[in-house]
């Protein structure tokens, strides 16, 4: 068998070397592509939120007035937002948990992360580092756009919406709310998602007690249930 000649395997080397180059640059045209289509997208640089604004302009002068704060950094203030969707069908059906993680996605526009049982429960059919539920943590300029989105377009969707009760909050300034059906964010897509899941949203603040937390809520948006008036017997 004849070997090749210098100049051929310098051409054979030639090819091989353009071939790993284009298709090191279509898997980079792939990701871009594919980064573009996605849910997670970096906020646009300088981008100003809404929420963001309100809280420096009037929301924390009106705190510094209602409490006589001194400091503007004693003013309570939204810290982050945790969103967790349980998902129990997951030890039997996976598709559920990827089914959740789309949708917490779409929500919030941040990838969730996966919550693992932390012991085994024969009764409940659950072991150990089985996946049950997904988690998301959001902070800064995202916790300002889902609080916002939250109190505008999402909490109108609630059904026989009454306000939030006040009870909610923990006694430390931070509200625990447990919604029925994740249906009432406009971003989940009701044919891929057609089973309604429920979810609980926690705004932790930097409030001493509730009553600051609500009062900083309050000032945000948050629609709160209003306490009844009773009414005199007549006479």
């Amino acid at each position: 068998m004849a070997k090749d000649t210098p100049k051929e395997q310098k051409k054979e080397h030639a090819t091989k070397e353009q071939q790993k180059a284009k298709s090191k640059e279509q898997h980079q045209k792939v990701q871009v592509t594919e980064a573009r289509k996605g849910a997670v997208i970096p906020l646009p640089k300088g981008y100003k939120v809404r929420m963001s604004d309100l809280y420096l302009t009037k929301v924390r002068p009106a705190l510094m007035k209602d409490f006589g704060l001194t400091s503007p950094m004693a003013a309570p203030k939204i810290t982050k937002i945790v969103i967790n969707i349980g998902v129990s069908e997951a030890k039997e059906n996976i598709q559920a948990l990827d089914l959740a993680k789309e949708d917490l996605t779409m929500i919030t526009g941040q990838a969730p992360q996966v919550r693992r049982a932390k012991k085994s429960i024969s009764n409940f059919k659950l072991r150990e580092g089985m996946p049950i539920a997904v988690r998301v943590t959001l902070r800064g300029a995202r916790m300002f756009e889902f609080f916002d989105r939250f109190v505008s377009l999402s909490v109108p969707r609630i059904r026989d919406f009454q306000g939030v009760d006040p009870r909610y909050f923990d006694g430390r300034g931070n509200l625990n709310i447990g919604l029925k059906e994740h249906h009432i964010f406009p971003e989940v897509n009701m044919e891929k998602s057609p089973k309604a899941r429920g979810m609980n949203i926690t705004f932790v603040t930097t409030a001493v007690d509730d009553k600051q937390g609500k009062a900083l809520l309050e000032y945000m948006g948050m629609p709160f249930k209003k306490p009844e008036v009773k009414q005199a017997p007549k006479a």
